[in-house]
């Protein structure tokens, strides 16, 4: 249920957007992601980093989906707080402040992947979970034992990992999203109106990031001023709408670098870049390698 109290005082309270600390994952710095990153593992297998208390933090590369199949406790995102009881299931996107407490027989798994890989999964749904969820268990359904056995599979296979996980891994997650999308139908809060024009803008900049739109036009075409815009996608993504423009190119980028054949030249001008030259210098400064470095070190992983 969700309720105000103490806890929640306390949460709002060390939330301030200046100390919240950006993690990878709990308690370890944040660092750049490669588009395929995905981690799993169990809350209880980092309990002597929180021992069961988890502050408020953030993750500004990845998003995190949380199955807790045992015990209880508190969830709070943002300015919401949950009781819970398992079975219970988090989406957090990248960028949310989170945090729980939970009990030393309370366990979950919990699922990282790097925002360009969860694109990738939500256009192969079709659509996109675009806010934070969090939903309980009202009663013994089907839905929650299809969502348990998933979530324990894909515990399974990252644990074992061969040549075929990756392939496994994205099925498995593009599956526990979608129940999760239908099962967030009826919880999902209304996002705030600036937040409602992020997601918009990144819709827009998914369907013109190769026509090298400046940011006015982008601004133009969603009735709003530059200023606005740019504070929109800073509350929803925390990026300026110029870096989610290129961080777009970057993702398409990468994409047809790992699952194409194409040639560098031809990615970049799909990408949106025009220059081969300057597409080589934005690609390195940006992933570490050049085009074809990236591709080869992915192919041999």
């Amino acid at each position: 249920m969700d309720k105000p109290g103490k806890s929640l005082v306390l949460f709002r309270a060390m939330a301030d957007t200046d100390k919240i600390p950006d993690f990878f994952v709990y308690g370890e710095p944040s660092r750049s992601l490669e588009i395929d990153f995905m981690h799993v593992e169990t809350v209880m297998e980092r309990k002597s980093v929180h021992f069961g208390e988890v502050a408020p933090h953030k993750h500004m590369h990845m998003a995190q989906i949380t199955f807790w199949y045992r015990g209880g406790g508190t969830y709070r995102y943002e300015d919401r707080s949950f009781e819970f009881s398992a079975p219970a299931i988090s989406f957090m996107p990248s960028g949310v402040v989170h945090g729980f407490s939970v009990g030393a027989n309370t366990d979950a798994i919990v699922i990282s992947l790097a925002d360009e890989g969860l694109e990738t999964i939500h256009e192969r749904l079709g659509a996109a979970i675009e806010r934070p969820l969090f939903i309980a268990s009202r009663e013994d359904d089907a839905q929650w034992r299809h969502l348990d056995q998933l979530a324990h599979m894909t515990l399974a296979e990252y644990r074992m990992r061969d040549g075929e996980s990756r392939h496994v891994l994205a099925g498995l997650v593009q599956t526990i999203l979608a129940l999760t999308r239908r099962m967030g139908r009826a919880d999902a809060q209304q996002p705030s109106p600036s937040h409602a024009l992020g997601v918009a803008l990144r819709r827009m900049i998914d369907r013109h990031y190769r026509e090298d739109w400046p940011v006015a036009r982008y601004a133009e075409e969603l009735a709003t001023t530059r200023h606005l815009l740019d504070k929109a996608a800073r509350e929803a993504f925390g990026k300026s709408v110029k870096a989610m423009i290129l961080e777009r190119r970057l993702i398409e980028a990468k994409r047809l670098l790992m699952f194409t054949i194409r040639s560098v030249e031809d990615i970049g001008r799909e990408s949106g870049f025009d220059d081969p030259a300057y597409f080589s210098r934005f690609f390195r400064r940006h992933a570490g390698d050049s085009p074809s470095e990236w591709r080869a070190r992915k192919l041999a992983q």
